[in-house]
């Protein structure tokens, strides 16, 4: 495995967690640690995006619209 430096300016919940998995785990417990991080990461991700969408007034029927056009310029 590679070896990462780690910067100096960890937070404290990066540290707790380093402090945390101190000694390897089981190759299948940290795929599914993996998983469950990635996944807590998309629902934050789906979060902020519905937020952007909702300030922004974007809907279905936009992105619908946006699926049919094309985004070419014409060459001057």
């Amino acid at each position: 495995m590679a070896t990462v430096k780690i910067s100096n300016s960890l937070n404290e919940q990066q540290l707790l967690m380093l402090k945390l998995f101190k000694k390897p785990l089981p190759e299948e417990d940290f795929q599914q640690l993996r998983r469950l991080a990635v996944k807590l990461l998309g629902q934050q991700l789906d979060k902020t995006t519905e937020a952007w969408e909702n300030q922004q007034q974007i809907t279905a029927e936009h992105y619908e619209t946006l699926s049919k056009g094309h985004f070419r310029r014409s060459s001057k």
